[in-house]
This record gives structure tokens, C-alpha cells and sequence, in this order.
């Protein structure tokens, strides 16, 4: 990949200044925060996929437990 290309792929987005500015000025709302938690709460599903694709054992291990859990759970 060209330098260049690195560079304008990590280069600040003004759209980013821009909010950051404007979160300053004024109180957050609730859906910006809605937003925000929901945008925090996608990243963090695919990251627990990511996860899960790349240790299969260990995804394995804990639905072996979760199991184990369920049978031994009492009503």
C-alpha cells in the first residue's frame, strides 16, 4: 500500500473534530447516546465473533460448561 494511502487512511476524519465540538458546546442527547451505545454494543458483538472464530476450543469449553450449568440448574 502507498504511504499516501496509509496516510489518508489514518488522518483524523473533520467529521470527528466537528462532533467532538459540538459535544462540548452542548449536553448529550438521548438518542446521540442511544447511538453511540448502540454503535459500542455492534463493535463489541463482532469482536466476541472474531473471538469465538479464532479459539474454538475455548468456545467449546464454555458451551460444554453452560450446559453443565443448565442441567444442574434447579427451578
Amino acid at each position: 500500500m502507498p504511504d499516501g494511502a496509509k496516510q489518508e487512511r489514518d488522518a483524523p476524519d473533520p467529521r470527528d473534530a466537528q462532533d467532538a465540538q459540538d459535544a462540548q458546546d452542548a449536553p448529550e442527547t438521548d438518542a446521540q447516546r442511544r447511538r453511540r451505545r448502540a454503535q459500542f454494543l455492534r463493535e463489541l458483538h463482532e469482536a466476541k465473533a472474531l473471538r469465538d472464530r479464532v479459539q474454538p476450543r475455548r468456545v467449546k469449553a464454555a458451551r460444554m460448561r453452560q450446559a453443565m450449568r443448565m442441567r444442574t440448574f434447579r427451578w
